[in-house]
């Protein structure tokens, strides 16, 4: 075995030790982010820290959140590979690579085309065939799509946006961090009931704001 290769199997073994001491312990969690190469999602001078436990920034204003936070928010999705997704928030690509080894289908949405256009290209290389990239203003969801079965949000509302929640099957998942300011957030699980919602309030964040518009680009 070639010192590279070692060292390619000793990032992995860091990368899941580091993933599980944080609570990540969902055996199709854990092997969907294995196969997942987080490098490929970070550019510039941060690709050398992408295997960090780390958010680092993204072009837009955005970011590509930590590895055990995205493993935290996947968990909780609870994820089945019969289910319809909608991720808000597409960022680099990296939540809804991890998705799809999980979902039947996921759409991801971002309201800045500069992002949403490299990772169309990025998952046509990758034969990622199971995810669906638009240019939308998430906020408003993608009535077109529902109900879906999950819907994951990767930027903070100070409620959870009513929208999505109406785009919420009967027995679906929707986690999504919410706070007033970006300093107090916290992830919330809504599970959809028959005539309510349940809320669990999962642990403290800290996400860029979800705004409503497309982004100008």
């Amino acid at each position: 075995m070639t010192d590279d290769a070692i060292s390619e199997a000793e990032r992995k073994m860091q990368f899941l030790y580091a993933l599980r001491s944080k609570g990540v312990m969902d055996k199709r969690v854990l092997t969907a982010m294995e196969k997942v190469d987080r490098g490929a999602f970070v550019t510039g001078h941060f690709s050398e820290r992408a295997y960090e436990d780390m958010p680092l920034p993204i072009s837009c204003g955005q970011t590509i959140s930590q590895p055990s936070v995205v493993g935290m928010m996947t968990q909780a999705l609870d994820v089945t590979p019969r289910d319809k997704v909608l991720e808000v928030g597409t960022g680099s690509g990296y939540q809804a690579a991890v998705l799809s080894h999980l979902a039947r289908r996921v759409y991801t949405v971002d309201r800045h085309a500069a992002l949403t256009r490299p990772v169309k290209k990025m998952f046509e290389a990758m034969d990622i065939t199971n995810v669906t990239v638009l240019t939308a203003d998430g906020s408003f969801g993608l009535p077109e799509q529902a109900p879906f079965d999950r819907i994951i949000v990767t930027a903070a509302a100070e409620d959870p946006p009513g929208p999505l929640l109406a785009q919420l099957r009967e027995g679906g998942i929707m986690v999504v961090p919410v706070g007033q300011s970006d300093t107090v957030q916290h992830l919330i699980k809504v599970t959809r009931l028959e005539q309510s919602f349940d809320y669990e309030e999962l642990m403290p964040v800290r996400f860029v704001p979800l705004l409503e518009g497309l982004g100008q680009d």
